[in-house]
């Protein structure tokens, strides 16, 4: 297998408010990047999923190929506050009539399921090996809060087991902060430091994903090699979680 390479002369990244002549040789791990950013309630004690969307960006032309996203019914506190309405503009409403967390997760499954059947995308557990053949794709998240503690913790809590393919991902803020040698201020300022504009509304889950797919792209022909920074070790009986850690990699 040949590691997906950028290619290797000036070409212009026009996405969005984005407009600018780069020079890229950096030989790239994945072929796909799948960027998730949950919505949760806003409750301290037993805080929830209330949305999960997840965008599948092609890292060879930046283009999003396909979007999976679904709205999430907490049970343990059924009712939003009106604290994350606002926050997150999501309607009780949308939560009502949405599945449970298992079901969505289900879903997500089979959305996965499909890009390995229809576009060849290989999910790795060992990212310090090499690439496995097909088109290597890896989980990108905005801190590690989405999958090291909302969605780990609620899986624990509920028995559910936690799937294996979201077991490691990229937090793409460290890799910024190392990249560029700055902190960011928010997924926001990210972008806005690289001059590019921040689209729709924040704290949406769906739009939140689609700009952190934007920024890993504009990452990507900086010259960024994007490579795992955490993996979560989850050891599962009889569907459970039994016991949880992860660990950061750089």
């Amino acid at each position: 297998h040949t590691r997906h390479q950028t290619c290797d002369r000036k070409q212009l990244i026009s996405r969005g408010s984005v407009c600018v002549c780069v020079c890229v040789c950096v030989k790239q791990r994945f072929s796909f990047l799948i960027i998730i950013d949950f919505e949760s309630t806003c409750w301290r004690e037993k805080s929830s999923c209330v949305e999960f969307p997840a965008v599948l960006l092609n890292v060879s032309n930046g283009e999003v190929e396909s979007e999976f996203h679904s709205y999430v019914q907490p049970q343990e506190h059924p009712v939003l506050s009106a604290f994350c309405t606002e926050l997150t503009g999501i309607t009780q409403g949308q939560v009502e009539s949405a599945p449970p967390l298992h079901i969505c997760l289900s879903r997500f499954t089979r959305w996965l399921q499909s890009l390995q059947q229809e576009r060849g995308v290989v999910f790795e557990t060992d990212s310090t090996g090499p690439a496995p053949s097909g088109h290597p794709c890896a989980f990108v998240t905005w801190s590690d809060w989405d999958l090291g503690v909302c969605l780990l913790y609620e899986c624990k809590r509920k028995q559910l087991s936690f799937p294996e393919a979201l077991k490691s991902w990229i937090d793409l803020r460290v890799t910024y902060r190392l990249f560029y040698n700055r902190k960011p201020k928010g997924l926001r300022g990210a972008l806005l430091d690289l001059g590019i504009q921040f689209t729709g509304r924040e704290h949406s889950g769906l739009v939140d994903a689609r700009n952190t797919a934007l920024l890993a792209w504009r990452m990507v022909f900086d010259g960024c090699l994007l490579t795992v920074t955490n993996m979560c070790l989850c050891l599962s009986g009889a569907g459970e979680v039994q016991t949880s850690a992860c660990k950061r990699l750089r």
